[in-house]
């Protein structure tokens, strides 16, 4: 699909040789369009270059305006045939005269080639080639319009997917167009522009240079040239007062104009050898008679300057029968990384002839004596503003992980640069409506920066319009909430260790093993004594020697029994699994105090309402929910771009505010090294819950095509193999904290157990106290009761038969011993 912008004629030249009363001179006209001021001074420099001896040269010169540029050319064209003026033309478009008689197109001398500005040509090779073109006016538009309207035009053609686009205007205009191509993200990889007119380097194209579109076109002038070298000398060494334009490089239109003024020159020097007087009054043409009478020496000077062949600054000059040149050759120009290169040269005879072609150049060869503008954005860890930034200038203002590592990757590239600050504060977003790049990605999209070193995400996106280095960095999307209240201990904490079903399971246990106790010693016993007493005896023993077993492991109740020993060596190794574990968890339960968090996942935030969420406008996180397929991300992404007030903020400083003021209402979306950085600072009151939501990276940034890619590719990967980057973030991470690695407010340590920890162990021993007290009262008055009972009933007893004491203290002295039977004696 090729496009063409049509353009009106934006200079005009008409030279013209005549005998005015009793000079002796020769009188030359110029024809210029308002703003020539260039062109006009290379007229003059002209007539002072060329004048001779023989003759002097005068100019007259005159403005017009050139809204209505085919009438007024063609005015011209017919006046100077009409009067037999001869004519050096200037024009951008002579098949607009194609309709005319052939006398008159043959009038006169073309110093411009006509050939590579037709449009005609292009539409017939179209239709003979049968490509499909699109031909289109862009019209002289107010400023205040045209911007508008070049945008809406490029707009179109991305709806119809062209991309090839020829710009057959003049620098002027050129620029206009370039500048809305760059604003509107047109100029990257896929497009291809040819400039056709003839003067390639005569604009900046400094902007488009990195984009990594293809821009092509001819060069007429070639400043290789030791004509063309000699000439800028002198150019420049014109005042810019005086000469208007000399202050810049010399256009190809001036150069045009120059040359005209030359070959003028030389066809009446050929005139004055053949000793033909053109100068004499006689038979002097008249304007205004109706008709109009024509120059008599016209016809002759005409001929002459078909007759002249010179070399100028446009190259050899030469004409045929019709005065349209020939035997020209223009330069084939394209912008490569380095600036614009002759990748070959055009002619009539060998037409299209490619010398040099190749990839854009991927080293930093002559960035030595170029200072490197270097686009970062002022956020920490990354780039912060010294305490003290006014006393520095330039880089020294900043400190940072990423200024460090733009330190290291100039150190390995070898070359200078300039960190700049990015100045809308944003990464890089592409506007729905407008297509325009705004931040660091727009920075680099139009040609203001050079590379981008900042915590820049590697997306599709940004891939399409910029080239990324391999990550220097790897992350992910994380949640920020703000850190809960710690939960204060309860009074019987010393219970967490173990959960209430152990406990449970504990107290059964017990209850099992004194029954068991209880019936072995029981079934010893019988075999030995059978006595109630004694069954009685230890059934209250194994209640109590239980505990005594649990805490200090002592069973020397029936050592004679196997049975016994059975019971005591496992209760014995079960309480010491349980102690064991009970201890080891009590130390983790007491000294740390647990926090309660609202939220674990992305799948929290989602099923709730209270919280709110939201990411960084103009950011690739906003760009991930935007985009994602996943059921749950697009869930939050609907409610995140419906909430109100809106749950986006402008930069990452005011989401972490936003947590941080919220009282847990708020949770932020963003990179997970900045959410562990910011865990890390003071007053340490956010913190980073559930995994990662997705995976991704951290890449340096160069625009497309750029010479740095490949250098900054290598000296990533040599710093990544050397162990710097993880240097670099320990330092600006972790060994600048001041949480400390457990995020709390002062280094982490292991802290004592408080009073509150341990109190229920305290109240359950003052209550324990406390109840045996009563035990004990309510015991001593039950027995002092139950022993004067006894008393006295032994006393009767005694009186009825005085050998019943002796008996009661025969049972005492039982009672003591248990040796009677000859077994082992145990004291309950």
């Amino acid at each position: 699909m090729e496009k063409i912008v049509n353009p009106l004629v934006s200079f005009l030249l008409v030279l013209w040789g005549c005998a005015l009363g009793g000079s002796p001179g020769v009188q030359i006209g110029g024809l210029f369009p308002r703003g020539a001021d260039q062109e006009y001074s290379a007229f003059r420099i002209g007539m002072v270059q060329f004048g001779t001896l023989e003759f002097r040269l005068t100019p007259h010169i005159d403005n017009l305006e050139v809204a209505n540029s085919f009438a007024v050319t063609n005015c011209c064209k017919s006046m100077s045939y009409n009067l037999k003026i001869p004519e050096q033309c200037l024009l951008n478009d002579l098949h607009w005269f194609d309709s005319s008689p052939d006398d008159i197109n043959d009038w006169g001398c073309h110093i411009l080639p006509p050939g590579l500005t037709t449009l005609q040509v292009v539409l017939d090779t179209a239709a003979e080639k049968k490509w499909q073109v699109t031909a289109i006016n862009v019209g002289n538009l107010k400023d205040e319009r045209k911007d508008e309207a070049y945008r809406s035009l490029f707009q179109d053609l991305e709806n119809k997917k062209e991309r090839r686009v020829i710009l057959d205007c003049e620098q002027d205009k050129v620029k206009d167009i370039m500048d809305q191509v760059i604003t509107i993200g047109r100029h990257v990889k896929g497009y291809h522009y040819i400039i056709a007119n003839l003067g390639f380097v005569d604009g900046d194209l400094s902007k488009i240079q990195y984009g990594g579109a293809n821009v092509s076109g001819f060069q007429i002038v070639d400043f290789d040239d030791p004509l063309v070298s000699k000439f800028d000398q002198r150019w420049e060494a014109l005042e810019e007062k005086e000469y208007p334009g000399a202050d810049s490089k010399i256009r190809y239109t001036s150069a045009l104009t120059y040359d005209a003024v030359q070959v003028m020159t030389e066809a009446f020097r050929y005139l004055h050898k053949q000793r033909i007087d053109f100068t004499r009054r006689a038979n002097t043409g008249d304007c205004l008679a109706n008709p109009a009478v024509p120059w008599a020496q016209g016809v002759e000077i005409e001929r002459a300057l078909k007759q002249v062949r010179v070399d100028g600054l446009t190259g050899n000059i030469q004409f045929d029968q019709h005065g349209k040149r020939v035997n020209y050759s223009v330069n084939i120009m394209e912008l490569k990384n380095n600036g614009p290169v002759k990748i070959g040269y055009w002619n009539e005879v060998d037409k299209m002839v490619l010398t040099k072609l190749g990839e854009p150049s991927n080293d930093t060869t002559g960035m030595e004596n170029k200072t490197v503008i270097v686009t970062t954005i002022l956020e920490a860890p990354y780039v912060m503003l010294k305490k003290n930034a006014d006393l520095f200038v330039d880089n020294e203002r900043y400190e940072g992980y990423c200024v460090d590592l733009a330190a290291e990757i100039a150190k390995h590239c070898g070359f200078k640069y300039q960190l700049k600050i990015v100045g809308d504060g944003k990464y890089g977003a592409r506007d729905a409506e407008t297509k325009i790049w705004n931040g660091m990605v727009g920075e680099l999209v139009y040609g203001k920066a050079d590379i981008a070193v900042a915590p820049l995400t590697i997306t599709l996106v940004r891939e399409e319009v910029i080239d990324f280095s391999k990550p220097f960095m790897s992350l992910g999307i994380s949640i920020m909430i703000k850190k809960p209240q710690k939960s204060k201990p309860g009074v019987f904490s010393f219970l967490d260790p173990l959960a209430y079903e152990i406990w449970m399971c504990i107290v059964f246990a017990y209850i099992g093993v004194s029954v068991v106790l209880f019936l072995v010693i029981t079934w010893y016993f019988l075999c030995l004594l059978c006595t109630y007493m004694v069954r009685t005896m230890y059934l209250y023993g194994t209640i109590w020697f239980i505990p005594i077993w649990y805490i200090l492991g002592i069973y020397n109740i029936l050592t004679g029994s196997l049975s016994g020993r059975i019971v005591g060596g496992v209760w014995w190794f079960f309480t010491l699994i349980i102690i064991s574990s009970y201890t080891a968890n009590l130390a983790a339960f007491l000294t740390v105090e647990r926090m309660v968090s609202p939220i674990e996942s992305a799948e929290d935030l989602a099923k709730q309402t209270e919280i709110a969420y939201g990411t960084l406008d103009s950011g690739s996180t906003k760009e991930f929910f935007r985009r994602s397929k996943i059921a749950l991300f697009d869930k939050m992404w609907t409610y995140m771009r419906s909430a109100e007030p809106s749950v986006f903020v402008k930069t990452t400083a005011e989401g972490v505010q936003r947590v941080r003021k919220s009282k847990g209402k708020y949770a932020y979306l963003l990179e997970s090294t900045m959410n562990e950085y910011i865990e890390q600072r003071k007053p340490c009151d956010t913190m980073k819950v559930g995994g990662n939501l997705d995976s991704k990276g951290y890449g340096i940034a160069t625009p497309k095509g750029s010479s740095l890619r490949n250098a900054v590719n290598l000296a990533v990967l040599k710093l990544n193999e050397q162990g710097l980057l993880d240097k670099l973030k320990n330092k600006w991470w972790y060994d600048k904290g001041e949480c400390g690695s457990g995020g709390g407010d002062s280094k982490e340590k292991t802290s004592a157990l408080s009073l509150s920890n341990v109190a229920g162990v305290f109240y359950i021993l003052v209550g324990g106290l406390g109840l045996a007290m009563l035990v004990a009262l309510i015991e001593f008055c039950y027995k002092s009761r139950a022993e004067a009972k006894r008393m006295k009933v032994a006393k009767n007893a005694q009186n009825i038969n005085p050998t019943s004491s002796q008996n009661s203290q025969n049972f005492a002295t039982y009672k003591e011993g248990y040796n009677v039977y000859g077994i082992e004696s145990v004291k309950i």
